[in-house]
């Protein structure tokens, strides 16, 4: 075993950047991506003969199609590329230019816009499954949204360098904050001191797939030192590690853990899997999404703000976005005066959820326990539902504060250690 994975491993370095290890395991290269196209010949074949498709074949085409779409990469060869982030290059570009045509077309394609991303969520998220859209769409949101401030509202003098210097060092700042959000978020790691034996189930647990490893289960059996522990504190601690062990990751979660089904492992203080940064949140990085948030808030409001004096001089800037008179007459203000509109509306959003996160660290609670808790019917709700305190961990405003400012301080603390779980 040991000498076929040293084996594979040695493929792999000596792949070219424009070669790759298909699908299949065998060695393929990007000039051939139009080659061996049998799926596709036979469901072209079925077409022109009106015959019905085989149940397995569009799937095949689907799966062939995605794994050929390679870029040559100098390291490892070539690297494939997620379809999810192509679609918001694409549309953003074009619907805010025909936004700009009319006030009535715009209307229309704001309020379609939002509706579109919040089907799409709710499809990929009964899914349980990971895409790069909406990172790609918040990605190429910011970085357009500050190329049409550069090309079109600079050039008309009413932004000085200053200003624009502002928004530049809150635009490097708002990717250097999400940069290391991306980092992690706090992976429970399983404690290597304590691993006794190793045992092969063959029926899988409820949340495995009993077709990966062919119905095996490996998992990782650890025994405690008891010496000296008395036999009420080993029944606690025994029952304890069965509820908070995770069949999936084969680890004994610490308290407020939970596990992603989106990213497959288990997190560290759990809060929610956010699909804007495609990552969990969690222990180590909550911290830095918080930031990110903030600095993109303060950034953004400071860029619409600036767009609005320029284009609408002569209104008041709480007032420049619902009654701007003349500001079709021309395209780049009218293209201005839509992206205002559509910042405004991302912005509103991400706002919503900052004062969550706010008022969750106030009460020292994660999203994912408050939506267990509402579940089970053990917390208090307030405000509209967006205080929900479980009384579980606060200890606080001041508190909860300094515990959430502190606890990134301790990186990837190894899982507890169990009794016995068989």
């Amino acid at each position: 075993m040991k000498k076929r994975a040293y084996k594979v491993l040695k493929e792999e370095e000596t792949l070219c950047c424009c070669e790759y290890v298909n699908r299949l395991g065998e060695r393929s290269h990007v000039v051939a991506c139009c080659c061996d196209c049998e799926d596709l010949d036979d469901a072209c074949d079925r077409f022109m003969k009106r015959e019905p498709q085989k149940p397995e074949s569009l799937s095949h085409v689907a799966e062939v199609f995605t794994d050929r779409i390679r870029v040559p990469w100098l390291w490892g060869g070539a690297r494939k590329v997620d379809l999810t982030i192509i679609p918001p290059l694409i549309l953003l570009p074009v619907l805010l230019h025909l936004a700009a045509f009319h006030f009535l077309l715009g209307m229309a394609i704001l309020i379609a816009l939002p509706g579109l991303v919040l089907w799409y969520y709710y499809f990929t998220h009964r899914k349980k499954g990971q895409t790069l859209f909406f990172l790609s769409l918040a990605l190429f949101s910011l970085a357009y949204m500050y190329y049409l401030f550069i090309t079109n509202v600079l050039p008309r003098g009413d932004v000085s360098l200053v200003q624009l210097a502002v928004v530049t060092v809150g635009v490097i700042l708002t990717l250097g904050a999400l940069v290391h959000t991306k980092r992690g978020p706090g992976i429970v790691r399983p404690n290597k001191e304590a691993v006794h034996s190793t045992v092969t189930y063959y029926s899988p647990p409820a949340d495995r797939d009993p077709v990966i490893n062919g119905g095996r289960q490996d998992m990782t059996m650890t025994v405690a030192n008891r010496a000296g522990w008395s036999e009420h504190t080993g029944v606690e601690l025994k029952e304890s590690s069965q509820r908070n062990w995770c069949p999936v990751c084969r680890v004994v979660r610490p308290p407020r853990a939970g596990h992603c089904r989106i990213c497959g492992v288990c997190v560290l203080r759990l809060d929610h899997h956010c699909v804007w940064i495609n990552s969990c949140v969690g222990q180590v990085n909550h911290r830095s999404f918080l930031l990110t948030l903030v600095l993109f808030l303060l950034t953004s409001l400071y860029g619409i703000s600036l767009v609005l004096q320029s284009v609408c001089p002569n209104q008041h800037l709480l007032t420049a976005l619902l009654y701007c008179p003349g500001v079709y007459d021309q395209y780049s203000s009218a293209l201005c005066f839509t992206c205002a509109w559509y910042s405004g509306i991302v912005t509103c959003g991400l706002l919503h959820l900052l004062v969550v996160q706010v008022i969750n660290v106030s009460y020292n609670v994660t999203e994912r326990e408050a939506r267990i808790a509402l579940r089970d019917k053990t917390a208090r709700r307030a405000y509209w539902g967006l205080v929900v305190d479980t009384g579980v961990y606060s200890q606080g405003f001041r508190g909860n504060w300094a515990e959430f400012m502190t606890m990134g301080e301790k990186l990837n603390p190894p899982s507890p250690v169990p009794t016995e779980l068989v």
